[in-house]
């Protein structure tokens, strides 16, 4: 069944008559609501929770011996000292800062899935470690994202294929994803839950690089023609929702000893529709910018982005023409001229409403979770890994 821009769940003519009242909005009110999302309403940078800076002091810790973990030279390696010290310079250079919500979110789901009797500081420790895990897969897809778009910086800093041009662009998102493997084998290979872990890693990797794949070869479409809602939602499933919601909460399943098929199942659902949720909330704010969050550049890149696609869906053969003429272009004009047209399409009020929707929506799927898994889990993942909601028109 095809995705409409709210969800599958709700067909277009509910959102044709959740949208009837505001067409009765006068086109200055839409002028000043439009600048107030814009100014205003545009949620600040992420702040991790007090009660999480102290988990995230102990998180830090281990980073040094992760590095250590992946670079000692032995006896095996001795020969190859030059690369190891290479390594190192990659894990320091993109693996230090952030907020590292991913691994910490890991060691919330053990702390919330295992039984209070495993709830030991060695148990805490491997799922740090299971977190770094999770933090060095999504670099390496940070680093692999950065070479397919040919990115100048990231978090502040020149990519890692410009600051090592020496070596080939492809090789440290290789050895990142390899270490994974190796710090799998050396803490957890006499783990129950080993073997699935491996298997989650693998088969998560490959569904990011397929949602890469999928969004560049989308925007290689300059017709627009391949701009649909189910093209964005596969971009959206396979690119950001399995790495970033989906798999904080199968290794926690899977290292607190839950292997019902059913509770992965459930969690799976909700986590999906929270990372598409959070992907939309990304794609506006990627437009509709301001000092705190800069705008990105969906539009001069010509992403398949959540806006150009509920334009296309509304827009006049003129306004199409528009888009055709002026989406992906770098030019500062034709970049102002689409944020006029998604204006002037309403899309600003739209999202306000897609977003209080899809949050109710979660919020009862929460709600309607069986078989043991707590619903306090999901609610801290939607409150932390989601942006808050812009305020109401």
């Amino acid at each position: 069944m095809r995705r409409s821009l709210f969800s599958s769940a709700t067909t277009w003519s509910t959102i044709q008559s959740l949208l009837k009242t505001q067409n009765s909005i006068t086109a200055r009110m839409r002028s000043d609501c439009a600048a107030s999302v814009m100014l205003k309403d545009v949620p600040q940078a992420a702040v991790i929770p007090a009660w999480k800076q102290s988990e995230l002091l102990e998180f830090n810790r281990l980073l040094p011996d992760i590095v250590r973990d992946l670079t000692e030279t032995d006896t095996r390696y001795y020969d190859v000292d030059i690369s190891n010290k290479w390594f190192a310079k990659l894990l320091q250079y993109n693996m230090t800062g952030g907020s590292k919500m991913r691994g910490l979110a890991v060691v919330q789901a053990y702390r919330t899935l295992a039984a209070p009797g495993d709830l030991s500081e060695e148990n805490f420790k491997l799922a740090r470690i299971m977190g770094w895990c999770l933090e060095i897969l999504h670099t390496s897809l940070g680093l692999t994202h950065d070479i397919l778009n040919q990115a100048e910086h990231r978090n502040g800093k020149l990519c890692w294929y410009l600051h090592s041009p020496r070596q080939q662009p492809d090789e440290a998102p290789r050895l990142l994803q390899n270490a994974i493997f190796i710090l799998l084998k050396k803490h957890f290979q006499n783990q129950s839950y080993y073997v699935d872990a491996m298997e989650l890693f693998h088969d998560i990797s490959h569904k990011a690089i397929m949602g890469m794949v999928l969004e560049l070869e989308t925007q290689t479409d300059f017709m627009l023609n391949q701009f649909t809602m189910d093209r964005y939602s596969s971009i959206a499933k396979y690119k950001t929702a399995y790495h970033s919601f989906k798999n904080y909460v199968s290794l926690g399943l899977y290292m607190a000893g839950v292997r019902d098929l059913e509770m992965h199942r459930q969690a799976r659902t909700i986590l999906l529709e929270m990372g598409h949720f959070y992907q939309v909330q990304k794609d506006y704010y990627n437009c509709f910018g301001n000092s705190e969050m800069l705008p990105g550049t969906d539009i001069e890149d010509g992403k398949c982005s959540w806006l150009v696609v509920v334009a296309l869906q509304r827009a006049s053969v003129e306004q199409k023409q528009l888009l055709l003429e002026s989406y992906g272009s770098k030019d500062p004009a034709k970049v102002e001229a689409v944020k006029q047209l998604y204006m002037d399409l309403g899309l600003p009020s739209t999202f306000k409403l897609y977003e209080e929707h899809t949050h109710d929506l979660i919020c009862t799927q929460i709600q309607q979770i069986s078989r043991g898994l707590p619903h306090k889990l999901f609610y801290t993942y939607l409150k932390n890994f989601t942006m808050p909601l812009s305020n109401r028109i």
